[in-house]
């Protein structure tokens, strides 16, 4: 077992293991090296350059697991989707019927990303720590494929949602059997947990995410149940789903940095919780990380927690400040901290 399997799988454990979202990638001179001379689509799918970039982090912090290296698109394009970025993803041919949704075809499990598989081979040969495997939940892909690109507000897509309900069913029906397959393929290629990333989840009011992505997120969370590896799930901006998410068949929620983890705990019993360092604490100077990932840290002293941010590391962080972030966490004893808040 490693620290950070142990506090995914709920154990209270004496320091809270460390990973940072997006901490393979856009921060990293290393990972800028590279993308010097590849584009992003090339880094995703040669499997040396996926682990190459996936093992970047862990040579340079130190942290407790790897996440894979890729994008949530990476199993779209077997389905007929065309994808660029630009920098972020642009849909081809944004879906907004329910013919071009019937259009999409579901390919079989070794068709959806055979690279990302080999990549993961790789990664687990060289990696020290636990490798993270990670998919986009069916409603955040959803998002994305119906609104075409970016969005602030996503109107296109929540139109969507309300205008053609069938033709949404259909879409999220689809992406969460590609996303299971793919998933599974990634656990049998030896992934040791799963990340579900739920970022426009928040966009939603609890019934609307009860019907068009809780029953999709819980069949895709269900299907992992035979690996007995540990399901992580992200939705970001989610205070008001908590009712909802806490009954997802998961062992970890990872929490954004909007609410402190003391008063999301009684919210979501029995579930490891990881977070919940703003991104934006890492722009501050070292004193003002120290204090923030103490304060963040003596916060999750009430059950499991895995340390990370609330959401994925910010282009502009200094590496240093990541290597600073990292060692602060190392540094404290949740026992000791326990005992003297006892005291």
């Amino acid at each position: 077992m490693s620290l950070f399997l142990d506090a995914a799988w709920g154990q209270d454990t004496n320091r809270a293991p460390i990973w940072i979202m997006r901490q393979a990638g856009r921060y990293l001179p290393e990972y800028l090296a590279i993308k010097e001379k590849s584009s992003f689509w090339e880094m995703c799918r040669i499997p040396e350059l996926a682990c190459e970039i996936t093992l970047q982090p862990i040579r340079r912090l130190g942290v407790d697991a790897a996440i894979l290296f890729q994008d949530i698109m990476t199993p779209l394009p077997p389905m007929g989707i065309g994808i660029e970025f630009k920098p972020g993803p642009m849909i081809d041919a944004p879906l907004r019927t329910l013919k071009a949704v019937n259009d999409l075809r579901i390919p079989a499990q070794d068709e959806v990303a055979p690279f990302v598989a080999e990549a993961i081979k790789l990664i687990r040969q060289e990696s020290p720590v636990p490798l993270i495997g990670f998919g986009g939940a069916p409603l955040t892909l959803a998002t994305y494929l119906v609104q075409g690109s970016g969005s602030k507000d996503y109107a296109e897509f929540r139109q969507f949602l309300r205008q053609d309900p069938q033709a949404a069913h259909a879409l999220l029906d689809k992406l969460t059997e590609v996303s299971i397959r793919y998933l599974k393929m990634q656990v049998e290629a030896g992934a040791q947990a799963i990340q579900l990333f739920d970022s426009w989840a928040g966009l939603h009011d609890a019934r609307t995410y009860a019907k068009f992505a809780k029953p999709y997120n819980s069949r895709i969370l269900e299907a992992l149940e035979p690996y007995r590896i540990p399901r992580l799930y992200i939705a970001v901006d989610a205070l008001h789903l908590y009712d909802e998410i806490k009954t997802l068949p998961c062992e970890v929620i990872s929490v954004d940095w909007r609410a402190p983890l003391s008063q999301v705990r009684p919210m979501l019993p029995g579930k490891t919780l990881q977070g919940n360092l703003d991104p934006a604490v890492l722009l501050a100077d070292k004193e003002v990380i120290t204090n923030e990932v103490e304060r963040v840290l003596s916060e999750g002293l009430g059950g499991a927690h895995i340390f990370n941010l609330g959401h994925g590391i910010m282009r502009q962080t200094d590496p240093e400040h990541a290597l600073h972030l990292v060692n602060t966490v190392k540094a404290f004893d949740r026992k000791k901290a326990r005992e003297l808040l006892l005291d």
